[in-house]
Formats: structure tokens, C-alpha cells, sequence
């Protein structure tokens, strides 16, 4: 029964996810179109263009699209899908909150310690790989187009490198702020992709 399946995947996720909700979209992708083909890569491309543009943590986000998206492709009601996303939404942060309230109390009495740094330092190395990961996963022929240099992968690449240029620079010099506020790139490439891929 795929409740069972979604709530157990979602309960691993949470648990061995570190880094946020970046670096869970890796995992999340691995485990929903790769291993449980509960989905296809273009679904699962557009789960995460909704996840990233609504609000909240884009991890939560994309455990509750891909949970409704997964019930209704195994050909469950409207209803039990609701239920599934709800279900992957709540799986996907349980053990997460409880091992952060017990590993809150520890670094308090700890966050001196060489041995606890030392960890921390190591865990933010895995984290910017798995946010490399999630953002390679993501250069698919559903996102960019077929590499065959025609306009759809032309215009893909020119918005992926003016979005990135952006975020960069805002980064490196705050002058740009007001140029790279995440709402402004976001409908701006939304409103220039659909002129292009209309045309």
C-alpha cells in the first residue's frame, strides 16, 4: 500500500537529510522517481517549480506535492491524496523535530567542545555537496531542453545564467539587492519563459 511505502521513505528522508531542504531534493528525487518510480522526471520538475514558488521550506513543499502527486498516479481519489501529502508532509519533519530537541540540549552543554566543531565542520562540507547534487539532478532534458543548441535550450540556458549572474551579485555586492530579490527572478523568469516557449 503506498501510505505505508510514502510514510516510511519520507520518515528516512527526514531523518538522514542535513542541510535543509536543498539538499533534500536530492534525496527525494532519488527515492520517488529513480527507486519507487512514483513519478517521472518532468513531474517531479514541476513538483519542485511549485514547491520553490509557494511558501514555506521547499523540503516540507516538495515531501507534500510529491506525496499528492505519487497517490494520485497509483490511481487513489482526489481524497486519499490529500491524505498522502499530508502523510509525506508530516513523515518527512517527525524525527527530524525530535532529534533536533535532543541535539539542541547537547550542544548546549557541548558547542565548546573541539570534537563537536570538528563534526560541524565536516557535516557542512556533506551539505554543500548534497546542495551540488540536488542542483545537478535538476539539469535534465524536462528542465533545460534537449542539448541540440535549438531555442528552448538556448532560452533555458540564458535564463539559468541571468538568474544565477543575479543571485551572485547580490551576494558579492549588496548594490544589486534590489535587482536579485527572489520573488522579482522568479516571476521575471516565469513571464520570460512563457514569451519564449510560446513564440
Amino acid at each position: 500500500m503506498i501510505f505505508f511505502e510514502l510514510l516510511y521513505t519520507f520518515l528516512l528522508i527526514g531523518i538522514f537529510t542535513f542541510g535543509g531542504g536543498y539538499s533534500m531534493v536530492a534525496l527525494i528525487q532519488d527515492e520517488v522517481v529513480v527507486h519507487h518510480q512514483w513519478m517521472t522526471s518532468q513531474e517531479f520538475t514541476d513538483v519542485l517549480a511549485i514547491s520553490q514558488m509557494t511558501p514555506g521550506p521547499i523540503g516540507i513543499n516538495t515531501a507534500t506535492y510529491a506525496g499528492y502527486t505519487a497517490a494520485l498516479n497509483a490511481g487513489y481519489p482526489t481524497v486519499a491524496a490529500v491524505g498522502a501529502s499530508l502523510l509525506a508532509s508530516l513523515a518527512v519533519i517527525l524525527l527530524p523535530i525530535i532529534l533536533m530537541l535532543l541535539v539542541c540540549r547537547f550542544l548546549m552543554h557541548h558547542k565548546d567542545n573541539p570534537r563537536v566543531a570538528y563534526t560541524m565542520r565536516v557535516l557542512r562540507m556533506a551539505i554543500v555537496g548534497l546542495i551540488a547534487a540536488a542542483a545537478l539532478q535538476l539539469l535534465t532534458i524536462e528542465t533545460f531542453g534537449t542539448p541540440s543548441f535549438n531555442r528552448h535550450f538556448i532560452s533555458s540556458t540564458i535564463i539559468f545564467a541571468v538568474v544565477f549572474t543575479f543571485s551572485y551579485f547580490k551576494i558579492r555586492n549588496p548594490k544589486f539587492k534590489f535587482l536579485s530579490s527572489p520573488i522579482l527572478l522568479i516571476l521575471l523568469s516565469g513571464t520570460a519563459g512563457f514569451l519564449l516557449y510560446q513564440i
